[in-house]
């Protein structure tokens, strides 16, 4: 693919693999995506729609960095 060392190919996930990994509906990623609150997804074909796996995390890093545990 012709790229440098620094960069690297950033998996793609499809919806079906997302909604396992975050234990989220998929009624709500589009919501969250509709108001701006969740990675935009990427249209690869008129029927494949995909993330970037870099995008999640970083998306639930964020969340997993406000939330306090109170004990």
């Amino acid at each position: 693919l012709g790229l440098k060392n620094e960069e690297s190919f950033d998996r793609l996930v499809r919806l079906r693999e997302l909604v396992k990994l975050l234990s989220i509906s998929r009624a709500n990623v589009y919501r969250l995506m509709k108001v701006g609150k969740f990675p935009q997804s990427i249209k690869l074909t008129e029927r494949t729609v995909v993330w970037r796996l870099s995008e999640l995390e970083a998306w639930v890093q964020e969340r997993s960095t406000g939330h306090k545990t109170s004990k």
